[in-house]
């Protein structure tokens, strides 16, 4: 019996793993880039590893027969979307907004040096948890916004802070978004927001009035796991009652998005690059909008 269940275990990895092989490479280098405040792209190394098994020539035909050998005919239940770079994105750029707002506070470095010293400070490990946003993300946030602008002033910190959590520094990415998840959840498609991000995500969704869109919203800060760790997506299809295979995620970020969501069994479309537009994503799994 052990043998039997380690075996069936091992298979269903190995199964996951050539889905997200051969899934992969039938995706071209995506265009896309993950903007302030959404996560780290893959590395280069990883980027390379299907077109070394000679993959890379396959295309979207042979990635959707794939899938359907590896679940059957499968439609899609539900509808997982990340949130920053996908359901919306910066109203301007983050170097200028805390270039702005810390020139009263002594902020001195340039846009572009700011910018520089972001993305620097983003990418480097972070060694106080194995998670970024723990609760409201105050210490890391704390950590970003010294690293870039120099400045240590609280006062300073909790403007900017506060500013992200309201309206004015967001925008829908798709403006006909709402009519078509109002279209996909009458065709009985359930949906969530399955984003890294800290506790601030459900009042910028209210405040972007936007939060009654979803069924669900899974939010790393509060399931204790960020993308790409499949933890956070199957979570996702706890709170909606669906299976892995019966659930595809939407999002801007190959590495978190797409690769994490394939590990979890899921299945996964790039923002920008396999749809452009949500209508897009509902013509695609048969809902007319």
């Amino acid at each position: 019996m052990k043998r039997s269940l380690s075996l069936m275990a091992t298979s269903t990895s190995l199964k996951r793993t050539l889905f997200r092989v051969f899934a992969d490479a039938a995706r071209g280098p995506s265009s896309a880039f993950r903007r302030a405040h959404s996560s780290a792209a893959a590395a280069p190394a990883a980027e390379e590893g299907p077109r070394r098994l000679g993959l890379g020539l396959l295309g979207t035909k042979d990635y959707d027969e794939y899938r359907r050998e590896v679940y059957g005919e499968i439609t899609h239940r539900a509808l997982f979307v990340d949130a920053v770079g996908t359901l919306f994105v910066p109203s301007q750029p983050t170097a200028q907004i805390y270039r702005k707002i810390g020139e009263k506070y002594g902020v001195q470095y340039s846009e572009d040096e700011i910018l520089f010293r972001y993305r620097w400070a983003y990418g480097q490990p972070w060694g106080r948890s194995r998670l970024r946003y723990v609760d409201d993300g105050r210490p890391f946030w704390q950590y970003i916004v010294s690293s870039s602008t120099g400045c240590s002033d609280s006062q300073y910190f909790e403007e900017l802070y506060q500013y992200y959590a309201t309206d004015k520094a967001w925008h829908l990415c798709d403006p006909n978004a709402g009519t078509v998840f109002k279209a996909l959840r009458k065709a009985g498609v359930k949906l969530a927001v399955v984003s890294n991000f800290d506790t601030r995500l459900r009042p910028v969704l209210q405040a972007l009035k936007c939060d009654d869109w979803f069924d669900a919203m899974v939010v790393s800060a509060e399931v204790a796991a960020e993308k790409p760790n499949p933890t956070i997506f199957l979570k996702a299809c706890e709170l909606l009652g669906v299976k892995p295979e019966d659930a595809l995620h939407v999002g801007d970020d190959r590495r978190n998005d797409i690769w994490g969501a394939r590990d979890a069994g899921c299945d996964a479309w790039l923002w920008g690059s396999d749809v452009h537009s949500f209508k897009e994503v509902a013509q695609r799994i048969g809902v007319q909008v």
